[in-house]
């Protein structure tokens, strides 16, 4: 099934990506893997959620902000891509949870992320992960998520897939020496 197709049937309807906070892009590709820049659960025009989990928010609340932090990195990934359905697997995942110091549910919050990668992609959203605790993240944010996705090369433009190959002529078969033949000594 086309993810663009999953993505309706789970009634997702990605936002246009938030823009970087620095010096960064939302991704670098070096050969066949995209790497994503983290990302946390900011919508564009929403304000930022602000606390840590183990005093401000619950298991349940860590768990939707992974899930909103990975659409935002769902979002990036097509304005990067063009198309999801390049996706050829989520290698990687490393969450950042910003928590109290005694706090141990990080990979409960972090399925949030996980879970929604494997909805959507199905086995090639099954990645490897780390799930951490922080002391703070950045503008406070609760979450912040970082992604190594494997990618297939670019489709090929259809004007030249539609393009038929120019026939080439056959070169003229060599003439078999025989026997008689002269050879040249050098």
């Amino acid at each position: 099934m086309k993810v663009e197709m999953r993505l309706k049937e789970l009634g997702i309807e990605l936002t246009k990506p938030t823009t970087p906070m620095g010096s960064y892009v939302n991704a670098v590709r070096t050969g066949n893997l995209l790497y994503l820049a983290g990302k946390g659960p900011g919508l564009p025009g929403k304000p930022l959620p602000v606390g840590k989990l183990g005093r401000d928010f619950s298991i349940d609340q860590g768990y939707g902000f992974a899930r909103d932090t990975g659409l935002s990195i769902l979002a990036a990934l097509k304005e990067e891509l063009g198309d999801l359905d390049r996706v050829k697997r989520i290698v990687k995942v490393l969450g950042m949870v910003n928590a109290t110091s005694e706090y141990g549910s990080q990979p409960e919050v972090i399925n949030g992320c996980s879970d929604l990668f494997v909805e959507v992609f199905g086995e090639r959203g099954r990645h490897a992960r780390s799930a951490v605790g922080m002391g703070s993240l950045p503008r406070g944010i609760p979450v912040e998520i970082e992604v190594i996705v494997e990618i297939e090369d670019a489709p090929a433009p259809r004007a030249a897939a539609a393009k038929p190959a120019a026939k080439r002529k056959a070169a003229p078969k060599a003439k078999a020496k025989t026997k008689s033949a002269k050879t040249k000594k050098r």
